[in-house]
C-alpha cells in the first residue's frame, strides 16, 4: 500500500469538499457525499489498500458488531442522565429536534446514518487512519486524524450553532462564536479519538460508524423527547 500517498491525497480531497461545501458547490447532500466517497474509495483502491486496512475485512465484523453495540449502550444511558438532569437538560432544547416523529426517522434514517456516519468514518476512520497507521502507528495516526475530523467540524458548527438556545447568545458576537467553534473541534477531536480506538480494538469499520450514528442519532432523539415533552421523565 502506498500509505503516504493515500493520506496525502485522500486529505486533500476532503479539505476541497469541506470549502465546496460551504461555499453550497456541491448541491444536493447524496451527490456530494456519493462523489466524496467514490473519490476516496478510489484513492484507497489506486494505493493499494486492502479491506482489512480500511476496517472492511469480513473476518472482523463480529468484534465490529459486538464494539458497536456497547458503544451504543454507553451513549444512550450517559444521553438519558443528561436529559434527566435539569441543568443539563436545557442543551438537549435544538431547534433541529422541533420536527414530527416520521421527519425524525428519516432523520436517523438518511442524514445521519447514510450521509454522515458511513461516509465520514469511511473517511476519516478507514482511508486516513489507514494509511496513517502505516506511516506513523496507532497512537500518532489516531492524534493526526483526530485532530482533523475537529478541524472537518468548523464549518458545520458555524451554520448551526444557532440552533440550540443555550449556545444562541454566545453565537451573537464575533468571541462567542471563535470559542463555539474552538469547543466544537476539541469535543470531535476526542470523539475522533474513541472513534480510533474502537477501529483499532475491533479492526473493524463497523465499531464506530454504530458509535457515530448512536452519538449523532440517540442524541437527536433524545432532544427529540426533551423538545417535544420537556425532559424524559416528564413524558412518562
Amino acid at each position: 500500500m502506498h500509505a503516504g500517498r493515500c493520506f496525502v491525497q485522500a486529505a486533500g480531497v476532503l479539505a476541497l469538499f469541506s470549502v465546496a461545501r460551504t461555499f453550497g458547490l456541491l448541491g444536493p447532500a447524496p451527490l456530494g457525499v456519493g462523489l466524496l466517497t467514490a473519490a476516496l474509495a478510489l484513492i484507497a483502491w489506486r494505493a493499494g489498500a486492502a479491506l482489512a486496512d480500511l476496517g472492511l475485512g469480513p473476518a472482523d465484523m463480529r468484534a465490529g458488531l459486538a464494539y458497536g453495540a456497547a458503544a451504543l449502550g454507553v451513549v444512550l444511558l450517559v444521553l438519558i442522565i443528561a436529559a434527566a438532569i435539569p441543568a443539563a437538560n436545557g442543551f438537549l432544547h435544538d431547534s433541529r429536534a422541533q420536527i414530527s416523529g416520521g421527519r425524525l426517522l428519516y432523520e436517523l434514517g438518511v442524514p445521519i446514518i447514510l450521509l454522515t456516519a458511513i461516509p465520514e468514518e469511511f473517511a476519516f476512520r478507514g482511508v486516513l487512519l489507514g494509511s496513517a497507521l502505516r506511516l506513523w502507528g496507532p497512537w500518532r495516526a489516531s492524534l493526526v486524524t483526530s485532530a482533523l475530523f475537529g478541524l472537518w467540524h468548523i464549518a458545520p458548527t458555524l451554520h448551526t450553532m444557532t440552533d440550540n438556545h443555550e449556545f444562541r447568545g454566545a453565537a451573537a458576537s464575533t468571541a462567542g462564536q471563535v470559542l463555539l467553534v474552538l469547543g466544537a473541534v476539541a469535543v470531535t477531536f476526542v470523539a475522533g479519538l474513541v472513534f480510533c480506538w474502537l477501529r483499532l480494538r475491533s479492526r473493524s469499520l463497523i465499531a464506530p460508524v454504530m458509535a457515530h450514528a448512536a452519538t449523532n442519532g440517540v442524541a437527536l432523539t433524545v432532544a427529540w423527547f426533551a423538545v417535544h415533552h420537556g425532559s424524559l421523565l416528564a413524558a412518562r
